[in-house]
C-alpha cells in the first residue's frame, strides 16, 4: 500500500526574562493513531524534568500535560515520533443541501457550524456576504467547498511575518496575506457561514520531493475537514488534497482547541518562543 514513514521531531520552549518559579503546561505533538495513519512510536522530553501526565481531550487528541515545580530560566519541549501515513482521500457520500440542513445533522455537528473567536460569521460581513449568497446558490455542497476553497485561495497570498497566531478570519481576509492557519480559518468561516460543518486540523507537513533517508526542515501545519455525508480533508494553503505527506495531530472548532504548546507560568516578565520542525522520511 503506497504511503511513507515519517519521523518527526518538533522541538519548542520559552526562554524568560527572569527566572520562572513554576509553570503548567499541555502539549499536542502526538500524531494521532486512525484513519489513514498508524502511530509507530513516541517520546516527548521536557526540561526542566518534570512528571508527564497524558490524556485524550475532548477532541479526541492525545495531551501530555506537566507542571515544572522547580526554578527555570528556559523551558524546552521535543516531542520525537514515528509514523505511518497513507493516502486518506475518500470521497463522501455527498449530500445535498436539504440533507446536510437536517435537524439531526445540525444538532450532530453543531459545534463546527459555530463561529469563535478566530472564525466569524462571513454572511455578516460586507466584504465576504456576497460571497457566502454565490456559495448558497451552488448546486451541492461539494460544489460549494470547491468554490469556497478557490475563494481563499484566490483572496489570501501566503506570507509568513503579516499576521500573527492571534489574527482571525476576518483580519485575514482583510488584510489578504497570512500562513497556513489564516488559510484554514478563513475557509472555514465561509463554510460554516453556508451550513457545512467544518473542524480545524493540526499536524505536521513533509514535502514530496525529499528523497527516503534525508531530514529536511518541515513544518507544523494545518488544514480542514468537512462532513458532507463523511469526513474528508483538504488543504486550503496547497490547494490539494490530504494525502501521505500529511500526519494529523488534533482536530478543533479552530487553532484555540489545537495549539501545540500552551502554558502558565509564575514569575518572570517576558518569554521568547523559539519552534523547530525537522522530518525524515525512513525506510519501511
Amino acid at each position: 500500500m503506497p504511503g511513507r514513514r515519517l519521523r518527526v521531531s518538533h522541538r519548542t520552549g520559552y526562554r524568560y526574562a527572569t527566572s520562572v518559579a513554576a509553570s503548567f503546561n499541555e502539549v499536542r505533538m502526538t500524531p494521532q493513531d486512525g484513519e489513514g495513519q498508524v502511530l509507530i512510536s513516541h517520546e516527548l522530553a521536557v526540561l526542566p524534568r518534570s512528571p508527564v501526565q497524558m490524556y485524550v481531550d475532548y477532541w479526541g487528541a492525545l495531551v501530555e500535560s506537566f507542571d515544572a515545580h522547580t526554578p527555570h530560566r528556559e523551558l524546552e519541549v521535543v516531542s520525537t515520533s514515528t509514523v505511518d501515513t497513507v493516502s486518506r482521500h475518500r470521497e463522501a457520500p455527498g449530500l445535498s443541501w436539504g440533507e446536510l440542513a437536517a435537524t439531526g445533522v445540525i444538532d450532530r455537528w453543531c459545534e463546527f457550524l459555530t463561529t469563535t473567536s478566530y472564525v466569524d460569521d462571513a454572511a455578516a460581513d460586507p466584504d465576504r456576504s456576497d460571497l457566502v449568497a454565490e456559495l448558497r446558490a451552488l448546486p451541492t455542497p461539494r460544489e460549494a467547498v470547491d468554490a469556497a476553497l478557490g475563494a481563499v485561495d484566490d483572496r489570501l497570498t501566503y506570507t509568513p511575518g503579516v499576521t500573527t497566531v492571534l489574527t482571525t478570519a476576518h483580519e485575514a481576509w482583510t488584510v489578504g496575506h497570512g500562513v497556513c492557519q489564516d488559510f484554514t480559518h478563513a475557509a472555514l468561516s465561509l463554510l460554516r457561514a453556508v451550513g457545512i460543518p467544518a473542524r480545524y486540523v493540526s499536524g505536521y507537513l513533509h514535502h514530496e520531493d525529499d528523497a527516503v533517508g534525508e531530514t529536511v526542515v518541515g513544518e507544523s501545519h494545518s488544514w480542514l475537514e468537512v462532513w458532507d455525508g463523511g469526513w474528508e480533508a483538504f488543504d486550503p494553503t496547497n490547494r490539494r488534497d490530504v494525502a501521505e505527506a500529511h500526519v494529523t495531530v488534533a482536530r478543533g472548532r479552530d487553532y484555540n482547541d489545537v495549539p501545540p504548546l500552551k502554558g502558565i507560568y509564575a514569575g518572570g516578565r517576558s518569554e521568547a518562543l523559539g519552534v523547530s520542525v525537522e522530518i525524515t522520511q525512513l525506510p519501511r
